[in-house]
This record gives structure tokens, sequence and C-alpha cells, in this order.
């Protein structure tokens, strides 16, 4: 596999969610066929466990979307509680993305 990679600059959208009971700003930037292409988040608290955790897993997922995995697989593929909600801050945010509600 390659790895299609982003433009030096492009535009990115933020916005806010809500998960573990703690807030995180998410900042996505897509290709521009509308492709999500990366994904970056991070918690108000500097060096919390939560925002480190959250923030690692945004730059895998990243890396996974520009090999050519899709957005869908692996939303699919994280946690979810028994009600079918995201249980972590990249599932609540790739949501979030997929419902159409991200700016």
């Amino acid at each position: 596999m390659t790895r299609e990679r982003l433009e030096n600059r492009r535009p990115s959208e933020l916005f806010e969610v809500e998960s573990l009971k703690l807030p995180f700003t998410v900042s996505v930037s897509k290709y521009s066929d509308g492709r999500l292409a990366e994904i970056f988040i991070n918690n108000h608290k500097a060096g919390s466990a939560a925002g480190i955790m959250a923030s690692d897993l945004a730059v895998v997922c990243s890396i996974a979307l520009q090999y050519g995995v899709p957005v869908e697989v692996i939303r699919k593929a994280l946690a979810r509680d028994s009600q079918g909600n995201a249980t972590s801050p990249l599932g609540v945010a790739l949501d979030v993305i997929a419902q159409g509600d991200a700016p």
C-alpha cells in the first residue's frame, strides 16, 4: 500500500466533543475529494493520560486513513457501550463526523 499524503497547506475544521466526562478539541482535514485524511484530538489538560491516549490514537487513525483504510472500518472497530455509543474520544469524534454534525 502507498500512503496518500496531504498538501502541506490544507484547510481544517475544529469542533468539540465530550468523552470520558472530559472535553476534547478535534481538528480534521480532508482530501480535495472530501474524504477524511487526518484527525487530531487534544484535551485541555496537557499531559493527562486521557489526552495522551486520545492524541496518539488519532495519529494512528490518521496514518491508517492515509494508507487507504476506510473511515467506516475504523469507526466500526472501536469500542462501544451496550447502547452502541462510542466509548473513546476518537469514536465519539468519528460518530460526529459520520452523522454530519461536524462543521
